[in-house]
């Protein structure tokens, strides 16, 4: 099964403040996230159908930040981006961007065996979300090229 790296564009339709394992708890308003990780093993992209699961409730491992997240009721995989590359930390940056006007980000999550500041960014607009999403997997892909 082929691998890479994934972009989960998550929707939460009430706010809430989720314990996040040895982060702690945090906020997570009503919105749009998009959580950006690496499906490299020998499983590939099948994580995201263990993320799926995660969010339906049929398991309740929690072995990484977005698990917590995820098994929230309020939170629901809308979409996924992918791409078959080792572009994970480079997707992640470009998706949080520097001062990007209406994202935000969770700082520390989901990057804990990096130095990027988050993998998980949000915004009130899905639209606006998934774009940055797309366009960040695009460049990502064609530097690493």
């Amino acid at each position: 099964m082929a691998g890479g790296t994934y972009t989960l564009v998550l929707e939460r339709d009430e706010s809430a403040t989720i314990a996040v394992g040895a982060l702690g708890e945090r906020a997570f308003p009503e919105g749009w996230y998009a959580y950006t990780g690496s499906a490299l093993g020998s499983g590939g992209f099948g994580r995201i159908d263990r993320h799926r699961a995660v969010a339906a409730g049929e398991n309740d491992t929690r072995h990484w930040h977005v698990d917590y997240l995820l098994g929230d009721p309020a939170t629901t995989v809308d979409t996924v981006v992918r791409t078959e590359a080792d572009i994970e930390c480079a997707v992640a940056r470009r998706v949080d961007g520097p001062a990007v006007e209406g994202f935000g980000h969770v700082a520390g999550f989901g990057c804990s065996d990096c130095d990027c500041p988050t993998h998980l960014t949000s915004h009130e607009r899905r639209d606006l979300l998934l774009a940055g999403v797309e366009r960040a997997h695009e460049a990502a892909a064609a530097d690493s090229a």
